[in-house]
């Protein structure tokens, strides 16, 4: 949020379509829970409840709520850097997934707001 404060926006990369998987941490805690008590030995569990927000829309709701432009950062070696730091390699991935094994076998169904709701709400901002 402090970067967004300080550039003037809030920045995606190139066309901002990447997507990005999401669950609220009570959400994930209840599926690691699930999955030591019910889970099969030696699976691997995905536990996301937005199994891809494109990254655009993540930057929309950060600006919407902070009073800023979401404002594409242009995939180059120079600007993405300069924008997102050390967490470009990160925000460039494309990382698309499904829970719908984890909700079959262990039953685990999210509970708390998405992602974006949270954003709507506020809960990632300081208060003032």
């Amino acid at each position: 949020m402090r970067r967004c404060a300080a550039a003037g926006f809030a920045g995606y990369p190139a066309d901002g379509a990447n997507l990005w998987g999401a669950v609220h941490v009570r959400d994930a805690a209840s599926a690691f829970r699930l999955a030591l008590e019910k889970g099969p030995a030696g699976r691997y569990w995905h536990a996301v409840q937005d199994g891809g927000i494109p990254f655009r829309e993540i930057a929309e709701a950060v600006g919407s709520r902070l009073g800023l432009p979401a404002v594409s950062v242009p995939a180059d070696e120079l600007m993405l850097p300069g924008y997102f730091g050390f967490l470009t390699a990160v925000v460039t991935l494309d990382l698309p997934a499904s829970s719908l094994i984890t909700r079959r076998i262990l039953g685990w169904e999210p509970a708390q707001p998405t992602l974006l709701a949270d954003l709507a709400d506020g809960h990632y901002f300081p208060a003032g």
